[in-house]
């Protein structure tokens, strides 16, 4: 800011210098959505382990195939997940509907914070040894998760809430206390003077049928199933396994939720059919226009087949059947981290972590009818073992000619999109004019110069690799009355060498000269 220059001296001013750092987005954050055990419902919770999503959600469950993805998806390298938590409510039949466990003692009514039947398990323990014993507002609460219902069970976690109150003013007013600080439980009714000591289970909780197609769906303006993620800052990812391990996704989840990826920037993973119990049931879907595939034919949707066989620690480490989009989602994440989302998700380095075979062992002909139709391959291999072995969108099909093709091509555009759409917010209301142009040049230049170091384009300068334009022929005086700055992005991208043609000739014979 100039300096008022009101007595002979000198003066020092400070410049702006115009640098702003564009930071580059996330790239393997993935969401899954679907049924648990409990949890959050209609609520994206961030999980960075399998170990936090067991505490929250509850670990394995046979009736989840969500579960199982999310396990997968850590095993095989995955950090970074978003979990939505969908279950069964609309139903007439109330045996139908998954319900909370409730509880009661002396005029304290309390719920388990979320819906199942894991709240049966869940003991709450009132004694009075708080720091006024004669205090007859205050109380001690102790919640215990435990191994099972009755005097047998044992203690597996537990929370303590001491010297807590019935008044509704006080600091430590007890529905205020849970509802901030309980995983386990929230207060519906709160007595006028405190509860006697007991010990009390809660009961009535239940997990209800399987959640429907539609509700895993969800509905945009209430922000159910899939829309839950709008409360969800950005996801790269979205799995939407089977709500049980050996079924499959409805094909109307899948439209609606690759039209919700194409406003979020993020890539869907599609799971194979049941059905498809070889590549020429998938070659048959894939050529007729009234399949499966067919409305899923997007640069923003990935399909592998085979799926996988895997242990299964809930019945005695048996191998059983789960579809391959946790396992390929952790891989895009690990290939993500040690090479970058320029580097595509499959060859010899992106092992199956955990798979022990697949359910159906393909050879390069078969694996040469389906790639042409954009559908990737999960390979078996000797030494090398169980690999993902393919690169392309559903919009890779041969015959389609698209340029998004690959899939690293379309991350590392979406990767660029979403950096660029936060990083210049700062843009918006300045004086739209070449000093701001300028700026603008200098700081998307410098994003893209150090994704050019990285290794990211193709070229071996960064003139041949990418360009960034905003000057007087990318906005015009039209353009600056509307209120408008054009930026033009372009990137040389690189695409993997999907064949490797080695050619061999004789040459015994000729002399040492020829």
């Amino acid at each position: 800011m100039p300096v008022t220059l009101s007595y002979p001296g000198v003066y020092i001013e400070e410049a702006p210098s115009g640098v702003r750092t564009i930071v580059g987005v996330a790239t393997s954050i993935t969401a899954f959505v679907g049924r648990a055990l409990r949890g959050p419902v209609n609520q994206p919770v961030r999980v960075q382990s399998f170990a936090e999503f067991e505490r929250i959600f509850g670990g394995l469950w046979s009736g989840s195939g969500l579960s199982y993805a999310v396990q997968h998806f850590f095993l095989n390298g995955g950090g970074d997940a978003l979990i939505v938590r969908v279950v069964h409510t609309g139903d007439n039949t109330a045996a139908n509907n998954a319900v909370a466990a409730t509880g009661a003692t002396g005029g304290l009514d309390v719920v388990a914070a979320n819906a199942g039947a894991w709240g049966n398990r869940i003991r709450i323990v009132v004694d009075h040894a708080t720091r006024d014993p004669a205090d007859t507002n205050l109380f001690n609460l102790t919640v215990q998760e435990m191994d099972g219902v009755g005097s047998n069970a044992n203690v597996i976690a537990s929370e303590s809430f001491r010297n807590v109150s019935v008044t509704p003013t006080a600091t430590r007013f007890v529905q205020t206390v849970l509802a901030a600080e309980s995983t386990y439980l929230r207060a519906t009714t709160v007595p006028n003077t405190r509860p006697g000591a007991a010990t009390v289970f809660l009961t009535g909780g239940q997990d209800g049928i399987a959640p429907t197609a539609g509700e895993v769906q969800g509905v945009p303006t209430n922000k159910t199933g899939i829309y839950a993620l709008e409360d969800a800052d950005l996801f790269n990812l979205l799995c939407i396994p089977p709500v049980t391990p050996d079924g499959d996704t409805d094909p109307a989840v899948y439209t609606a939720a690759l039209a919700y990826c194409k406003t979020r920037r993020a890539m869907l993973l599609v799971d194979p059919r049941t059905s498809w119990a070889n590549p020429t049931a998938v070659e048959s879907d894939a050529n007729n226009s009234a399949g499966f595939i067919a409305p899923l034919r997007d640069e923003n949707a990935i399909l592998y087949f085979p799926r996988v066989r895997m242990a299964d620690p809930l019945q005695e480490n048996r191998l059983a059947s789960f579809v391959p989009c946790g396992v390929m989602a952790g891989v895009i994440a690990r290939t993500d981290a040690q090479r970058g989302v320029w580097k595509a998700p499959a060859g010899q380095d992106a092992t199956l972590v955990g798979v022990r075979e697949l359910t159906y062992k393909m050879t390069d002909g078969e694996n040469g009818r389906i790639n042409p139709l954009g559908v990737n391959a999960l390979r078996a291999f000797p030494v090398t073992g169980n690999v993902g072995w393919g690169a392309r969108t559903l919009e890779g099909a041969d015959r389609l000619a698209s340029e998004w093709k690959y899939i690293p091509v379309r991350r590392l555009a979406l990767f660029i999109e979403e950096s660029l759409f936060r990083g210049t917010q700062w843009v918006v209301f300045e004086p739209n004019d070449e000093p701001l142009w300028a700026q603008i040049r200098l700081n998307v230049g410098a994003f893209m110069q150090d994704l050019f170091r990285q290794g990211a384009f193709q070229g071996s300068s960064p003139r041949e690799a990418f360009f960034v334009r905003c000057d007087r022929t990318t906005t015009t005086q039209s353009d600056i009355d509307r209120g408008v700055v054009n930026i033009h992005v372009g990137f040389a991208p690189l695409k993997p060498a999907e064949f490797v043609v080695i050619r061999i000739q004789q040459i015994a014979g000729q002399s040492a000269g020829a």
